[in-house]
């Protein structure tokens, strides 16, 4: 049973006995009866008080089988969720109104022991003779020092949940890089504090850690990877060690789950994605997006694409009639770019250069002041209104509203080539507008924009999509960024 469907499972279990628990309370308060007058206005609010009780469950981690691998973990959480629940429930129903007062108070108290007795009953049950076996994750840890130990005893710990810890590999110094291993010193003070130390370049591999193998040094990970089938790679050493497991990452050379333990800066900059026991983990790799938002995000496109046509119907028409007439046939520009995985396809514009604008010149990126826009074509690129063609693209599933911006493929190779991590851009559609046009120049530099696109795309989400769209109206109206 993979991880979703345990929590589907538990989902569903957990609606069930919520209201098993109200109901037997009920019969407790009335002698085995349920009558009409005191259920009732429970039933009407049964669907509301069930996504209450899921709501809180979710916040007391019920649903993070690591979070509660034991049996005190699991008592503990759900009382804590069922007594939010419960005071959540005596609002609503003083809140619901008069028709709800029926609801006897001793059913809500009743209601606190049947569903806690419910939900820890069912998991204690599951925890005992449950003979589940999680995917195995196979995990490498960067860092054999006292925290890359820690780290390895609680993964031990958690083997019923698939982790498999393979071993080590040192963070000792990589030979020509001068990185050293970080190892503790006194302070003036007698406090340990973390220093370099200087290692020779040809020392062997550290000692084994208990239990598992120290596989090698740093600049062997791409083998140590390949040969051991690792999932997950967890990094406890300096911040150097890092910088180049992340390059290794961006061209290709890894390609698996990649976790840090933060430093205290980190933490306060970015979001712990995780804890092992009480170490955080932030996540430096980002799997694809899931199938419900990659769902909600194309009806999302088709709607908002059909409706854009219909509204600005009028707007298109005297676009299309202003380009003919100022600047003749072709009125649509049509050019090949470069969208998801790398699949090349028609991008659709109107027209705001000259004819034959690349001829001599060859393929360029627009600059400020572009001597090849037309002063109609100043006027459209600054309203954007030359990019609303595209909503044919975004129809036809070859782009999105909002994603990183499509480029040519002259430009796509010549980027692939020098930008490392360039191709990891290419993981979803291209928009019509996106972070790095909202938050950049027209003619940001291809480095900067890349920046951007990461940032999108490792915290993609709908919310994300509508401040953009928010953002680039904003662009609009004032006409910033626009050549």
């Amino acid at each position: 049973m993979t991880k979703s469907r345990f929590i589907a499972l538990s989902l569903f279990v957990d609606a069930i006995l919520v209201n098993v628990g109200f109901v037997c309370a009920f019969a407790l308060r009335f002698a085995g009866h349920l009558p009409e007058f005191n259920f009732r206005p429970y039933v009407v609010l049964a669907p509301l008080v069930t996504l209450v009780y899921l709501a809180v469950c979710y916040i007391n981690e019920l649903y993070e089988p690591e979070r509660v691998e034991n049996e005190w973990a699991v008592v503990r959480a759900v009382l804590a969720a069922v007594t939010v629940g419960t005071l959540l429930f005596s609002a609503i129903a003083f809140f619901a109104g008069p028709a709800f007062s029926s609801i006897a108070r001793v059913v809500i108290i009743l209601s606190w022991f049947t569903v806690s007795a419910l939900l820890v009953s069912w998991r204690l049950l599951f925890l005992r003779f449950s003979a589940i076996t999680w995917p195995e994750q196979r995990v490498l840890l960067l860092g054999e020092g006292p925290l890359g130990r820690e780290l390895a005893t609680e993964l031990d710990r958690r083997a019923k949940w698939g982790y498999r810890v393979v071993g080590f590999v040192s963070a000792g110094v990589l030979e020509g890089t001068g990185v050293f291993e970080s190892v503790d010193v006194p302070a003036n003070d007698g406090t340990p504090t973390s220093a370099a130390a200087p290692e020779s370049t040809n020392a062997p591999a550290s000692v084994d850690a208990p239990g598992h193998p120290v596989l090698g040094q740093i600049s062997d990970i791409t083998r140590i990877i390949a040969e051991n089938d690792v999932d997950r790679l967890i990094i406890t050493s300096p911040v150097a060690i890092r910088e180049l497991v992340e390059d290794l990452v961006l061209a290709r050379e890894i390609s698996i789950t990649i976790d840090v333990v933060p430093r205290l800066y980190e933490v306060f900059i970015s979001s712990v994605d995780g804890m092992v026991g009480d170490i955080p983990l932030m996540q430096i790799t980002r799997k694809s997006v899931p199938a419900w938002l990659s769902t909600a995000k194309r009806m999302a496109d088709v709607v908002g694409a059909v409706a854009l046509f219909a509204v600005l119907s009028p707007v298109l028409l005297a676009a299309a009639a202003a380009v003919l007439v100022s600047m003749g046939w072709p009125v649509i520009f049509a050019q090949e770019r470069v969208g998801r995985e790398l699949k090349p396809f028609r991008m659709y514009k109107f027209r705001t250069m000259i004819r034959d604008a690349e001829s001599a010149s060859g393929p360029v990126l627009a600059k400020k002041d572009d001597v090849r826009v037309t002063p109609l074509g100043r006027v459209l690129r600054r309203s954007r209104i030359d990019e609303l063609p595209q909503l044919v693209n975004i129809l036809r599933g070859e782009m999105s509203f909002v994603g990183p911006r499509p480029e040519r493929p002259y430009f796509v190779e010549r980027h692939l080539a020098e930008i490392p991590g360039y191709h990891e851009r290419f993981r979803v559609a291209p928009g019509v507008t996106g972070f790095a046009q909202v938050m950049g120049g027209y003619a940001t530099t291809p480095e900067r924009k890349l920046k951007y696109d990461l940032i999108y795309l490792y915290h993609q989400s709908l919310t994300t999509d509508m401040q953009i769209v928010v953002e680039t109206l904003r662009v609009v109206l004032t006409g910033r960024g626009a050549q």
